[in-house]
């Protein structure tokens, strides 16, 4: 069979089998994933490498707010990504498409060349927002709502996503950052400052890779998607519905107002844009609590969880941001006499989650009904990622006597990774679960506009980064940890609220 039935395999709940699709979109994710995090461990370096050694000389302001909205982008897009996939093309097509366009994107960093580079990151973020809301969906879509494997299943995805978010940073940091690869280069009579370009290109093999996985069981999941979609008597647009250009229209456009808002946002005194964007979802969620239907109400509690995201990716994505600039400038990168590229740290977090993964997964299942509820573990996520940085302020400290051990990154990444855990594939799985089937994509779509705002907000805190000052070093740690502290704990306090707005939703 060929079915949505045959791809979810379903079993008794509580049993671990997972169903056939998942295998496939493990792997088209953890090639996708290598293709990102690979550009991404050396974007923030290329960009404050002085020209003459081949990167583009910008400062650390000027390539955090680069960071911060090429990272938003990435995100933010996925709204009218999802939008478009629910409404016009369908999550397998815009899985298709949006790798297609990463794949260009990375081959475009390739080429040295300024105008390149900024063209390169466009195509890279518009891929992606076709890519990651729709590939999301094909993972909901294999589980029954109430099927208790779902979390376990996202868990077991998620793995698959640091496996190659894991190899990403050995790979692209080697090729641009080792010295044996420059001095292989140089030897062959290449310029050894280009080898930034070689990690770009490696990326864009990795997104090949995993679109070529994809295609070879695309007609699967295209039929268990028609399938789906009958059964919900929704259709795909055809082109000819007025209402359905409307909405995309509008979709598009606000989309990127947004984002034009959130830019302008740097500039000298309109910082108040910024708070004006971030203060609308609370202002939504009051909104949605009061409504009449169970289904409103559930996007209260949609909106508490992207707010939570939000603050968790702003501290969390400074590991391409603040934590790589400490890692490259403050921290001894050497093991047994032995120096590797900075970059490398950035595989940590996805060797931890490896470890980790498949714990939570069976925890999870082992567990079934009696584990917390989602509100419950995202405010111990974001109290692990709070902890992370308070490790980081005596490091900080130690910096003025010469740089420091590894180990205090190690450190970092394993508390984070116990967090990213508890929150950012229980929030994929709580997304499937509380969006109505009609709008999937699109509410994916609003889950990953809390990324974007998060690292929008990271470029923004990044830019605070002192390599040089050691007590503001430490101070700059101290006070992200206290943000993180303080939604955690008013999170927890709000549990029993947002679980009523989630209408018996766990």
């Amino acid at each position: 069979m060929t079915d949505g039935a045959a791809l979810r395999d379903r079993v008794p709940a509580g049993r671990e089998r997972q169903p056939r699709g998942l295998r496939t979109l493990f792997f088209t994710e953890l090639w996708e994933r290598f293709s990102y995090y690979g550009m991404r461990a050396l974007l923030v370096l290329f960009m404050v490498t002085p020209q003459e050694q081949g990167g583009l000389g910008f400062t650390t302001a000027q390539a955090a707010v680069v960071y911060g909205n090429y990272t938003m982008a990435v995100y933010m897009l996925a709204i009218p990504g999802g939008f478009i996939a629910d409404r016009w093309l369908g999550a397998t097509r815009a899985v298709m498409l949006g790798g297609v366009i990463i794949a260009l994107g990375h081959f475009t960093l390739a080429l040295h060349a300024t105008a390149t580079f900024y063209a390169g990151l466009v195509l890279v973020a518009l891929g992606t927002g076709l890519f990651k809301p729709s590939i999301s969906a094909l993972v909901g879509s294999l589980y029954e709502r109430d099927d208790e494997r779902r979390d376990a299943g996202f868990s077991i995805f998620y793995m698959g996503i640091n496996i190659g978010a894991f190899l990403a940073p050995l790979v692209t940091g080697y090729l641009a950052q080792g010295a044996g690869f420059k001095a292989g280069l140089a030897s062959a009579g290449l310029d050894p400052t280009s080898s930034w370009h070689y990690g770009f290109a490696a990326a864009g093999v990795g997104m090949a890779i995993g679109l070529l996985v994809f295609i070879r069981q695309s007609q699967l999941f295209d039929d268990a998607e028609r399938s789906a979609r009958a059964g919900a008597e929704i259709t795909v647009d055809d082109g000819h519905d007025r209402h359905a250009w409307r909405d995309t229209v509008g979709i598009v456009g606000g989309t990127a107002l947004l984002a034009a808002a959130m830019v302008a946002s740097d500039w000298p005194g309109y910082g108040w844009l910024r708070a004006v964007v971030l203060t609308a979802p609370v202002v939504a969620i009051v909104w949605f609590a009061t409504r009449p239907t169970d289904e409103q109400r559930r996007i209260a509690a949609i909106l508490v969880f992207f707010l939570a995201a939000m603050i968790f990716w702003a501290i969390f994505e400074q590991a391409g941001l603040s934590i790589a600039l400490f890692a490259d400038q403050l921290t001894l990168n050497e093991i047994g006499g032995i120096a590797f590229p900075s970059a490398w740290y950035l595989a940590l977090n996805s060797l931890f989650v490896i470890m980790l993964a498949p714990a939570f997964a069976a925890l999870w299942t082992r567990m079934g009904r009696a584990q917390p509820s989602s509100p419950v573990k995202f405010a111990l996520g974001l109290g692990f990622l709070a902890s992370s940085f308070l490790l980081m302020v005596p490091a900080a400290m130690l910096t003025a006597a010469g740089k420091v051990s590894p180990l205090w990154l190690v450190g970092l990444y394993f508390l984070q990774t116990v967090g990213e855990l508890l929150l950012s594939p229980v929030g994929l799985s709580t997304m499937t679960k509380l969006a109505p089937v009609r709008a999937t994509g699109l509410v994916l779509g609003i889950w990953f506009l809390g990324s974007a705002f998060g690292n929008k907000l990271a470029g923004v805190l990044g830019a605070g980064f002192q390599s040089s000052d050691p007590e503001a070093l430490s101070r700059f740690f101290f006070d992200q940890a206290l943000f993180v502290g303080v939604a955690a704990l008013f999170l927890l306090a709000l549990t029993p609220l947002i679980k009523r707005w989630m209408g018996g939703v766990r």
